[in-house]
């Protein structure tokens, strides 16, 4: 599966499964995108990451999580 910016839901569940012991709500951004770009089968231009889709990726960790 090719993951993309846009695959909000999928990226929290991939995260979640990759760092089972981190508290999403103290994730930086920093950390977050770089955890993003290194999931298996992310395939997106890493410019295209902004704080609003960084904000939606964490949001949807955090609802994962619950």
């Amino acid at each position: 599966m090719s993951l993309k910016w846009t695959d909000i839901p999928d990226i929290a569940i991939e995260l979640d499964e990759a760092h089972p012991d981190v508290d999403p709500m103290h994730v930086n951004f920093v950390d977050l995108r770089n955890w993003v770009l290194a999931l298996p089968g992310f395939d997106d231009d890493p410019n295209h990451s902004g704080e609003k889709i960084l904000e939606a990726i964490q949001q949807a960790w955090m609802d994962e999580r619950e």
